[in-house]
Parts: structure tokens; sequence; C-alpha cells
């Protein structure tokens, strides 16, 4: 039965998706505490300006974000072929792994160390390890919870806004329903994780929450943007894989399971 079930071919890519999705978004999470700067990376100048009345913003982002849109790109694919209830299973089931995961960073975190590891990087410039692994692996409670948070909140706005512009547009327009749910999706996510983390958690101001807000959907709707045409290479690729006929049964009865 196992081995029947595994030669199956939707039901192997979904495990690939499913996989791949909770290890991307683990992997968000635990890069999530550097802070790069976009400019620097294209070797630009950096330049700041005004939000908001809110001066002196440049595009510095969470390394999170280079993983986070192809956390939607999966979402919009499992979202054709597999349906909602396949996107929010395997939502919870990357939101209980991470969970998983932070508590067992703090469990790592106060275990008391050797005393030889503590120093022995201290010849690479780290005079403590146990300092720099907490830097790393001890993300405050507050960024924890809205994280996760946000991250749960817009995968299920975008199910829903991907399978409502679907049913109006049919099969056509595959761009408008996969871009127009991340677009909209990300934006609730921005705003979410900086509300619980920095204005519950470290009470900024609201012109710094939303300031920042709008930097980082600048940077995520222009990514969702270029991405477009990556979803339909995977589909393309996904198409000749299952079959034509195989993948439209699929889509259908995504659509199906939406109507329910």
């Amino acid at each position: 039965m196992v081995h029947n079930i595994l030669k199956d071919r939707p039901t192997k890519l979904f495990i690939f998706f499913c996989s791949f999705f909770v290890a991307n978004a683990l992997i968000a999470e635990c890069i999530g505490g550097k802070i790069f700067s976009l400019e620097k990376l294209f070797g630009l100048p950096v330049h700041t300006f005004t939000v908001f009345g809110q001066s002196g913003l440049s595009f510095n982002l969470t390394c999170g974000v280079l993983l986070w849109p192809l956390e939607f790109v999966m979402t919009d694919i499992v979202n054709e072929y597999y349906g909602p209830k396949a996107v929010k299973r395997i939502s919870y089931i990357a939101v209980a792994l991470i969970s998983y995961a932070f508590i067992m960073f703090y469990v790592s975190l106060s275990v008391p160390p050797a005393d030889f590891w503590i120093g022995s990087n201290a010849d690479k410039g780290i005079p403590n390890m146990q300092v720099a692994f907490g830097g790393i692996f001890g993300q405050g409670m507050w960024i924890i919870i809205g994280s996760i948070t946000a991250f749960l909140v817009s995968q299920l706005i975008d199910v829903a806004v991907f399978h409502r512009i679907k049913r109006a547009t049919g099969e056509k327009h595959v761009w408008l329903r996969a871009t127009g749910s991340t677009v909209i999706s990300q934006l609730i996510d921005s705003f979410i994780v900086l509300f619980i983390a920095f204005k519950l958690g470290n009470n900024w101001s609201w012109q710094l929450v939303l300031a920042v807000c709008v930097v980082n959907y600048i940077y995520k709707f222009t990514v969702a943007i270029l991405l477009t045409p990556v979803i339909y290479l995977i589909e393309g690729r996904i198409e000749s894989y299952l079959g034509k006929d195989t993948a439209a049964r699929m889509k259908e009865a995504a659509m199906g399971k939406s109507a329910e």
C-alpha cells in the first residue's frame, strides 16, 4: 500500500511541495535575525529617504525576505492543484514545526555550555560562543509571536483571495490570481509582524511602524511581480510531469474543494 502511494505522482509532488514549504519557512525564520542592505547587495549607493514623516530610511531588510517570496509562490502552486485545504494543512504544519524549533532553540540556550567551547573561537574574533549563539538563535518572544501570526494570517488570506479571483476569471489569467493574492497577503504579513513585534513588543510609534512597513512592502511587491514568470514555468513543469489530463482533473478538484 505504501509503495503504491509513493508511486502516485500527485502524491509524490505534494510531499515535495510540503517538505520544501516547511523547510523554506523554517530557514527563513532562522536567518531572519540578520539585517542586510539591499542597495549594497546590488552595489548601489545607500540613499536615505522619508516616508510618513519618518526620515533616515533605506532598504535595510531581514534576510528572511530572501526566502518568503518563494513561500507565497509555493502557496499559489499548491492552491492551484490541491486546493485551499492542502494549503491550510501545510501552513499549520509549518507553524507547528517553527514553534517546535523555537522551543528547542530556547532549550539549547538554557543548557550550560562546556567551558572549553565558550572561548573556542576567540582566535576568529568570537570571544564568547554562548553569547554569539544566543545572539543568533535567541530572538525575542514578541518577534517570534509576530512572525508566526503574520505567516499564518497571510497564508489564509492568500488562499481566500486566490480562489475568489479564480472563481471570477476561471482558468485564465494565472498571473492575476497568483500575483494578486501574493501582493495582498504580503501587505498584511508586513503590517502584522511589525505591529506585534515592534509596536506591541517595543513600543514603536505608529509613524515608524507604517514607514518601515512601506519599505518592506515595496521590496515584497517588486519581488512578487518579478517572480510571476516563475509560476508559469513551474506550472508548465508540473503539467509535463503529471500529464495534462491529470493536472486538469486536479485543478477542477481544487476548485470543487473551495466551493464546499
